[in-house]
């Protein structure tokens, strides 16, 4: 039986899970080589509980070649499961765009910089402000959130490129 938190509660981690796959292939951040479906396997720490294991399937779209990217994220635990969009822009080194989560209704701003294959970026809604790093290696990513203070205070999780 999955449960259902409060929006501010699931806010945070919908919030951060929509950049799992923002991060380039090279020290020329592009979008290119995200296009296509991913999915994999974490932890989230809520800042009173224990660690709780997620899968999460992540399908992306580049619109704009290399500069412009839809993703849908579906991520699920025993207790919840979030189905979240967002549509990224890229001007050189800046990342811009929005998120939306479903289930929750929670949506927001996304912020940030990609230098060297690095994305650090910030998310900020009504309810939620996180801190994110990712990086994106061949056919791999990783993906932390920090939000120190909220209700969901750590996200991690490692994604594979699915073979076609």
């Amino acid at each position: 039986m999955l449960l259902k938190f409060s929006a501010a509660h699931m806010g945070v981690g919908a919030a951060c899970l929509v950049l799992v796959g923002i991060s380039p292939l090279r020290a020329e951040p592009v979008f290119d080589g995200l296009a296509g479906a991913w999915s994999g396997v974490g932890t989230m720490k809520p800042s009173d509980g224990p660690r709780e294991k997620v899968r999460c399937k992540v399908a992306y779209d580049v619109t704009r070649p290399g500069r412009s990217l839809t993703l849908n994220l579906r991520c699920a635990s025993d207790a919840y499961k979030m189905v979240l969009s967002a549509n990224i822009e890229q001007s050189g080194t800046e990342l811009s765009g929005n998120w939306f989560e479903s289930e929750y209704r929670q949506g927001g701003k996304v912020y940030g910089t990609n230098k060297d294959g690095l994305i650090e970026a910030r998310i900020e809604g009504n309810t939620v402000a996180a801190l994110v790093t990712i990086q994106t290696k061949s056919n791999r990513q990783s993906f932390l959130m920090e939000a120190p203070g909220s209700w969901m205070s750590e996200v991690a999780i490692e994604l594979n490129k699915d073979s076609k």
